[in-house]
């Protein structure tokens, strides 16, 4: 254990960032590193605003939430928890929330933190926080069409076949429902 400030034997030195292109939604960079053995080299950054996704589970804590969708950039047909990118200076959780109802049509009922995780670390700051909701109220039609194809409640007892199928493969998707899983209390 070090100190705050205090550098690791192996922590890269960085010598400088250069911005290649920036968007509202990412911004890529190149980094000058340098390893603790003295090699130097340039490497892609990529950094994102954060996302938050809920789980958000049935009252019976049977099935969960979620849409059926086209990832173009894969192209592949995939299920994937609602979620969307948090709004500057706008609360996580709100943002989980009403990416649900936006997406689902469906209003959680709590919103509970679940776990935070960075899909792609070693080129990537895009924190994604993910929240939990048991229980949630049909408000009607989803708002946003383009988001998915099929929302469904889809049974938690399926979610291990599917994610061997490929049919979930997006990490904040698996994590928050991987994390479920483990840890249910029904």
């Amino acid at each position: 254990m070090t100190s705050e400030g205090e550098k690791q034997a192996t922590q890269w030195t960085i010598h400088g960032e250069r911005v290649v292109d920036e968007t509202r939604r990412l911004r890529l960079s190149i980094a000058s590193v340098e390893l603790p053995d003295g090699v130097q080299f340039e490497q892609y950054v990529l950094r994102m605003p954060k996302a938050a996704m809920m789980v958000v589970l049935d009252d019976k804590q049977e099935n969960v939430l979620m849409l059926w969708r086209h990832r173009f950039i894969i192209d592949r047909w995939v299920w994937e928890l609602p979620g969307g990118y948090v709004d500057p200076d706008e609360d996580p959780a709100i943002t989980a929330a009403r990416e649900v109802e936006e997406e689902t049509g469906w209003r959680p009922r709590n919103v509970e933190p679940l776990v935070s995780l960075q899909p792609s670390v070693g080129t990537t700051d895009a924190e994604n926080l993910l929240f939990v909701s048991h229980g949630a109220d049909h408000i009607g039609d989803p708002e946003d069409i383009n988001e998915a194809q099929r929302v469904e409640w889809i049974g938690l007892d399926s979610i291990r076949r599917r994610i061997s199928d490929g049919e979930i493969v997006g990490a904040a998707s698996l994590v928050g429902l991987l994390h479920v899983i483990a840890y249910r209390t029904t």
